[in-house]
């Protein structure tokens, strides 16, 4: 074992392969090790040059040995190692610093990837220069829809979905469930984003003044800020067990990096009671409701 520490910096590199991915572990071995083998199985169908970075933040479970096994098998798994959990944001630039990949994939370690996603992704991409992130639809390996996309966070929003966020969720659910139309969206969350690895250099990379959340919405901010969109891609989908650990009433150490991420990222953007706005960008909720009208009546092939 080797104990890494990466210099953030974009490096320049001559050949680049097609994809990088970016996954973060601590204490996941339940999760890591499915999480790979769904990568290999989903780019097995492709002749992409690809490569798994994953840096572990200190796992005390029996993942850096998971990871090590996955690195002997696999020369396209390359893992780092830090002694202690230096949070999301240091952690993922550290691996963004030196990703060789023309597209970049930033995935959870709960995140399992589905045959077709990618491919399908990144010609999303290709095929509009206007587009900074793409994302697919996510779901719960039940296959119900997840919330992963929103509208950029206000205050109130945020007191708001304290109390009544599974009613927010299950409103919403009915609203993106049949989406077959790629929507602009706000942000989404980084379970699973796709972009050109040319974005970081226009965008930069994470806020390491936040530990842990809202770093997501943050990095989709700033896209939209560059002139480029977040847009959502709901034909094909992701599974996440999401873990929620910041979520509910209960105060704990995610909860209170969490609401600190918060008002340093009101304090950063200087609003607190209204979301910013730029032109066709989605409405509240995470897309507007022409949006979802027009895509469902697609969908349904009514006119």
């Amino acid at each position: 074992m080797f104990w890494a520490f990466v210099r953030v910096q974009l490096i320049t590199i001559g050949n680049l392969l097609d994809l990088s991915f970016v996954i973060l572990t601590w204490n996941s071995r339940s999760h890591i090790e499915p999480c790979l083998a769904s990568i290999r199985s989903a780019m097995g169908s492709t002749a992409m040059d690809y490569e798994v970075l994953v840096l572990d933040n200190g796992s005390q479970d029996g993942t850096v040995a998971l990871l090590e096994e996955a690195a002997r098998s696999d020369a396209r798994v390359k893992p780092f190692y830090r002694r202690a959990n230096t949070g999301t944001t240091r952690s993922r630039n550290a691996l963004l610093g030196v990703a060789q990949g023309e597209f970049i994939c930033v995935m959870d370690a709960d995140a399992y990837l589905r045959p077709g996603v990618c491919p399908l992704l990144m010609a999303y991409l290709r095929s509009d220069p206007g587009i900074g992130v793409v994302v697919p639809r996510v779901e719960y390996s039940d296959g119900r829809w997840q919330k992963s996309v929103d509208g950029f966070p206000t205050l109130q929003d945020k007191l708001r979905r304290l109390f009544r966020l599974r009613s927010i969720e299950a409103e919403e659910a009915v609203r993106f469930d049949g989406l077959r139309t790629p929507i602009p969206v706000d942000y989404a969350i980084s379970a699973f984003w796709l972009f050109r690895r040319q974005l970081l250099g226009a965008v930069g990379l994470l806020d390491e003044c936040i530990f842990y959340a809202p770093e997501d919405v943050d990095f989709c901010l700033r896209v939209w800020q560059s002139g480029l969109k977040v847009v959502y891609v709901p034909t094909v989908s992701v599974v996440h067990h999401s873990q929620e650990i910041s979520r509910g009433l209960r105060i704990n150490r995610a909860k209170l990096r969490h609401v600190a991420g918060l008002l340093y990222y009101f304090r950063k953007h200087r609003y607190w009671l209204k979301r910013p706005r730029f032109s066709g960008q989605a409405c509240e909720g995470g897309a507007s409701r022409s949006s979802i009208e027009a895509a469902d009546l697609e969908s349904t092939g009514r006119r």
